[in-house]
């Protein structure tokens, strides 16, 4: 993976409250990391000597946008042209869930166009990431 060319942003609904925007951003920063440790950089010791896990090699913007910008975008992804990008939604489904398994089984029971997305996370060539997201201000 060449991190010069890489870029990640997660885009989230900045009408939730602050707890749900937290929540949403650590979620998919959470499913991100499963997806592509190769970006989690080697643990490292303070001059302490203290032991300190490694963080993502490069920076993640989180970038504002409303439901409708994060619907869009969503919509978008499913587009071949976008199939070769690291993709984490989460929605109104997911946060309401108390267990995986009820997200399972709610979300085969839901339409791609029923969900209500509170951010989504994409990973991949800084071209094709600025294409979807390139216009949205930082979340402030």
């Amino acid at each position: 993976m060449d991190l010069q060319n890489e870029k990640c942003v997660m885009v989230i609904d900045e009408s939730l409250p602050l707890g749900l925007i937290a929540n949403t951003a650590a979620i998919m920063g959470i499913t991100l990391g499963k997806q592509m440790p190769e970006v989690v950089g080697a643990d490292v010791t303070d001059q302490s000597g203290n032991k300190h896990l490694g963080i993502i090699e490069f920076p993640v913007p989180i970038l504002r946008g409303s439901a409708e910008d994060i619907k869009a975008i969503r919509e978008k992804l499913y587009q071949p042209e976008f199939m070769d990008l690291t993709i984490v939604d989460f929605s109104d489904l997911a946060q309401g869930c108390k267990t995986y398994n009820e997200f399972i089984e709610k979300m085969g029971g839901v339409p791609e166009s029923g969900l209500r997305y509170f951010g989504v996370a994409v990973c991949g060539t800084k071209k094709k990431v600025n294409k979807l997201t390139g216009s949205l201000p930082l979340l402030r």
